[in-house]
């Protein structure tokens, strides 16, 4: 922050010093990659004759490829996972969006430890051999970061790519253990209804979560996408709330004390509660209502020509499973069902397609998804209605991308 001579605070600088002397930690921990000059992409003329790369110990993409996600540098803050460049359902774990409140924390696997306490029989510590021991589960599942789409809801402008409108979130395959089997060897009291999840990063960030979750469907995770989870998804185990919102998923998890109500700690006070019309407010909305993104077209692709082009897009609900989607093609006059593809898994991203004869002419391409509970993603007028414009998390109204005669795709927030 600079004040309006443009001088920088001192609060600024010591940020800037903090982050500068983080990211040289991580970069020389092999952690995050150092930046190297550009270079052009090439190839032989004809790989037919010559040999190709021989064997190497990590995989790479293809020169020709770079889906990257942005901002990168942020201590405190997201960085998005970039939505149009992806296919299938499940994310790269090194494309997995980002969210941090005091950047992300290197923790020795050989210390890490998580204690459950508070009202339980028998206070327990487990290390990570110990967590491994336990009869271990694989699902697929969404994270969202409560905050997706506030940029888009809050000032929409016609070059924003679906990365800049809903890429934080992002679809795995986690390994762990069900947090119930841990609860079941502690004892847990009968007056305990809550429990505290709290990280080991540098802001120890702290949740408030209902028993009933814990005893659901709730894991503490340390496999990503068939991997150790990835240090800035919370290495070496988290806390994952399938269909919960992001920040209640505490990564570096360290420690679950269970209570009687709830904590009301920093991050469900001042953060994560949500500003209702007439001077409400929601708190502990956790589930994540269902919705749905057009990936493509989307800005900034512009079409080249007439004819049949594929409507793709991803769809989700932390209720369930996704479905139908629909797919509009003129600012919802009309709807007409979307290809699924895929089987249906709950609280899961849902890729959807939609074949589409473009004429030429403008149009606005809307998607809407609807779950198994019957729930079906609002358009903009009601979502405002209800939460108002100083809403502050949950953005599922329907989103839109125009296309002008000339083939140029832009983001309609106002759809």
């Amino acid at each position: 922050m600079s004040d309006e001579s443009g001088r920088i605070s001192r609060r600024a600088a010591i940020s800037a010093t903090a982050g500068a002397v983080g990211a040289a930690l991580l970069a020389r921990a092999g952690l995050v990659a150092q930046d190297t000059p550009a270079s052009p992409a090439t190839a032989p003329a004809d790989p037919t004759k010559l040999p190709g790369m021989p064997t190497s110990a990590l995989g790479g993409r293809s020169p020709f490829v770079h889906p990257e996600r942005a901002p990168t540098g942020v201590l405190s803050g997201p960085s998005f996972t970039p939505l149009q460049e992806l296919t299938g359902t499940i994310t790269p774990s090194d494309l997995h969006f980002e969210r941090h409140h005091g950047g992300a924390a290197i923790i020795d696997p050989q210390q890490w430890k998580l204690v459950i306490h508070g009202m339980v029989e028998r206070p327990l510590t487990f290390d990570l051999e110990d967590l491994q021991r336990f009869p271990s589960v694989t699902r697929v599942h969404f994270i969202e970061c409560a905050g997706n789409g506030r940029n888009a809801y809050r000032a929409p402008a016609p070059g924003m790519t679906p990365q800049q409108v809903d890429g934080l979130t992002s679809n795995t395959e986690w390994t762990g253990v069900p947090l119930s089997l841990l609860f079941r060897e502690a004892g847990l009291k009968a007056k305990a209804t809550w429990f505290l999840a709290e990280g080991g990063d540098a802001a120890v960030l702290s949740r408030s979560i209902p028993i009933a979750k814990g005893l659901d469907d709730a894991l503490l995770v340390w496999g990503q996408n068939g991997e150790p989870l990835r240090v800035q998804n919370g290495y070496p185990v988290r806390l994952l709330l399938p269909g919960w919102e992001g920040n209640a998923c505490v990564k570096w998890l360290r420690r679950l004390e269970l209570i009687d109500q709830p904590n009301m700690s920093r991050d469900e006070t001042s953060k994560y509660t949500d500003p209702l019309p007439g001077g409400k407010a929601r708190q502990f909305s956790f589930e994540v209502d269902a919705k749905s993104i057009i990936t493509s077209p989307a800005a900034p692709l512009k079409l080249d020509k007439a004819g049949w082009w594929p409507v793709r897009g991803l769809a989700w609900s932390g209720r369930g499973r996704i479905t139908r989607v629909e797919v509009s093609t003129d600012g919802g006059k009309r709807w007409a069902d979307a290809e699924l593809q895929g089987a249906a898994m709950p609280k899961a991203h849902m890729r959807f397609q939609h074949m589409w004869n473009w004429t030429g002419r403008d149009a606005l391409l809307l998607s809407r998804a609807t779950d198994e509970t019957g729930y079906v993603q609002p358009t903009r007028a009601t979502f405002q209605a209800a939460r108002g414009i100083g809403t502050d998390f949950h953005f599922n109204y329907i989103r839109g991308w125009r296309v002008d005669g000339n083939g140029a795709v832009t983001f309609e927030g106002r759809a």
